[in-house]
C-alpha cells in the first residue's frame, strides 16, 4: 500500500483501539447503573443504527468517495460538500420529524410500551445531531484528514461517557444517556465544521447551486445504493438484537449484546480499513489502476485474515477471564455466545476490506446482491434458531451469516474484477494460528483468573504469533520492511537491520 493509505489506515487504527478501550470501560458501567434496563437500552441502539442507515449512510460514504476523486472540474469539491450538506440538512430534518411522530402518535407505546415514548423523542434528536456528526468526519475523510476526523471520534466518545455514563450514575437512566450521545454529536459537529471549512467556504458551499454539467444522478444513484447496501450490511449484527429482544427475554439480549461487543473486537483492523480504503481506492479505480488494486486488496485479505486469527484466539481465550472482571458476575453468561460468534467474525472482518474497495469503484449491485444474500440468510436462520435457543441460537444463526459474507464477497470481487484471494496464504495462516493457540492458552491458563493474565498474555501472544507468522511465510520480512519505512519512526535504524 502507498504511504498515503497506510498513513490514513494508522490514523484510523490508532482511534479505534482507543475507541474500544472506552467500550470497555462504558459499557460495564452502564450495565450497572441501568441494571436490567441495559437490555431495553441495548434494543434503541439497534433500532437507531438500522434507522440512520436511511438518514445518513449514503450521505457519508458519499462525500467522502466524491470529494476524494480527482476531477476535471472547477471547484468539485466545493460542489459535493455543498450537495452533501443540503441532502444531509434534509434527511435530518425528515428522520427526525417521523421519529417524533411516532412517539406522539402513540405507536411506539402501542408497540414497547409507555417508556419508550421518551426514549423515542429523545432519540429523533440523537438522529439529527449524529447526522451532522457523521457529515463532518466523512467529508475531512474524503479530504485525506483522518488525522482529524479520527480524533474527532475519540472525542465524541470521551463526551458520551463524561455525560451520558455521568447522568446514569446519577439516576437519569437512559433518558440521560440518550443527551450523552447528543452532547459528543454536537460538540464534535461544530468542530468538524469549522475544519471542512478550512478546505472549502461552507457558506458558498451550501448557497451555490451547480451546474447542469454537474452529475446529481450519479450521485443520487450512489446515494440510494448505498442505503440499500448498508441496510444489509447493518442488519446483519443489529437484526439479531432486536429480534432477540422482540423473541427473547430482557436479560439474555444484555448478555447477548455484551458478547457481540467483545466479538466484534475483530473487527477494529477491518472496520479501520473499511472506512480508508472506499475514499482511498476511488481515485485508484478513476485513474484505472487495476493492478494497484490487486495488489491491495490480496494484501490486505491476507493481513487481515492473520490479525483476526490472533485476536480471536486471545479473546476465546482470555474472555473468561475478562467477563467477571469487566461485567457483573451474572454476565460470564456471555461466553459461550462470544465462542459462538467467533468463527464468523473472522470471516465477516476479512469480507470488510473487499466490500469497500468494491464501493471504491462504485459498482455497487454485485455488492447489494452478496451482502442482501448474507443478511437474507441471517433473517432467516434467526427466526429459525432463537425461539428454540435464544441466545445461543441467535449467535450461532449470526455467526453462519457472517462466514457467508466473506464466501459471497469473494464472488462479488471477481465480478467487479479484482482478487483478494490471490495471495492470502490462507493454510499457512491457519498454521499459525493452529501452533499459536497451544502456547496462548497455556499461559491463560497458567496465569488463571488473575487480572495478571489480561496483561501479560496479549503481548506474549503476539510476539508468538509474528514469529510463527515469519518462521511459516504468511508474512515475508520484506513486507515488515516496507510498511516500517512508510510509518514515520523516530529512527530508522528497524528498517535499516531488517534490510
Amino acid at each position: 500500500m502507498k504511504r498515503s493509505i497506510t498513513s490514513g489506515f494508522l490514523s484510523i487504527v490508532s482511534i479505534k483501539f482507543l475507541l474500544i478501550s472506552l467500550d470497555f470501560l462504558s459499557s460495564p458501567l452502564l450495565t450497572r447503573f441501568l441494571g436490567e434496563g441495559y437490555g431495553d437500552y441495548a434494543f434503541l441502539m439497534s433500532v437507531f443504527a438500522i434507522y440512520m442507515i436511511f438518514v445518513s449512510t449514503g450521505v457519508g460514504d458519499g462525500v467522502r468517495k466524491y470529494v476524494a476523486e480527482d476531477r476535471e472540474r472547477d471547484n468539485w469539491d466545493r460542489d459535493v460538500v455543498g450537495f452533501y450538506l443540503r441532502l444531509a440538512l434534509l434527511l435530518a430534518a425528515i428522520g427526525c420529524f417521523f421519529l417524533a411522530l411516532a412517539a406522539r402518535a402513540g405507536i411506539v407505546t402501542s408497540q414497547l410500551g409507555a417508556s419508550y415514548q421518551t426514549y423515542f423523542y429523545l432519540l429523533s434528536l440523537v438522529v439529527f445531531t449524529s447526522q451532522f456528526r457523521e457529515y463532518t468526519r466523512r467529508t475531512l475523510m474524503g479530504f485525506g484528514l483522518e488525522r482529524y476526523s479520527e480524533p474527532l471520534l475519540f472525542l465524541d466518545k470521551v463526551l458520551f461517557i463524561t455525560v451520558g455514563v455521568g447522568l446514569a450514575y446519577l439516576g437519569y437512566g437512559i433518558p440521560g444517556v440518550l443527551i450523552g450521545h447528543m452532547a459528543g454529536a454536537v460538540t464534535t459537529t461544530v468542530i468538524g465544521l469549522a475544519l471542512v471549512n478550512r478546505e472549502v467556504s461552507l457558506f458558498r458551499a451550501f448557497t451555490h447551486i451547480p451546474s447542469r454539467e454537474f452529475p446529481r444522478r450519479d450521485l443520487f444513484a450512489f446515494n440510494a445504493l448505498s442505503i440499500v447496501l448498508i441496510l444489509c450490511l447493518t442488519s446483519l449484527y443489529e437484526l439479531d438484537v432486536m429480534m432477540l429482544g422482540l423473541l427473547g427475554t430482557t436479560q439474555e439480549t444484555a448478555y447477548y449484546r455484551i458478547a457481540l461487543t467483545i466479538a466484534e473486537f475483530l473487527w477494529i483492523v477491518p472496520l479501520a480499513l473499511q472506512n480508508v480504503l472506499l475514499h482511498s481506492t476511488s481515485n485508484i479505480w478513476s485513474n484505472h489502476d487495476r493492478e494497484r488494486i490487486n495488489t491491495i486488496a490480496a494484501r490486505v485479505t491476507r493481513y487481515t485474515l492473520l490479525f483476526t486469527l490472533l485476536l480471536g484466539i486471545g479473546l476465546a481465550a482470555l474472555a473468561p477471564v475478562a467477563l467477571p472482571i469487566i461485567y457483573p458476575d451474572d454476565y460470564i453468561a456471555s461466553y459461550v455466545p462470544i465462542l459462538l460468534l467467533l468463527p464468523g467474525c473472522v470471516g465477516f472482518a476479512l469480507a470488510r476490506p473487499i466490500l469497500a474497495i468494491g464501493q471504491g469503484k462504485g459498482d455497487l449491485r454485485v455488492l447489494i446482491v452478496s451482502t442482501g444474500a448474507a443478511a437474507l440468510a441471517n433473517v432467516v436462520l434467526n427466526a429459525a434458531l432463537i425461539p428454540r435457543y435464544g441466545m445461543h441460537g441467535a449467535a450461532v444463526a449470526t455467526s453462519i451469516s457472517y462466514g457467508l459474507m466473506f464466501v459471497f464477497h469473494i464472488w462479488s470481487a471477481r465480478e467487479i474484477g479484482f482478487y483478494p484471494v490471490a495471495d492470502a496464504r490462507v493454510l499457512r495462516a491457519i498454521l499459525v494460528g493452529s501452533f499459536a493457540a497451544v502456547p496462548i492458552f497455556l499461559l491463560a491458563q497458567f496465569f488463571g483468573d488473575s487480572f495478571l493474565s489480561l496483561i501479560v498474555v496479549p503481548p506474549a501472544g503476539a510476539v508468538i504469533f509474528f514469529a510463527l507468522s515469519i518462521a511459516f511465510g504468511a508474512v515475508d520480512i520484506d513486507e515488515v520492511r516496507e510498511f516500517l519505512e512508510s510509518v514515520p519512526l523516530p529512527t530508522d535504524s528497524i528498517p535499516s537491520a531488517l534490510r
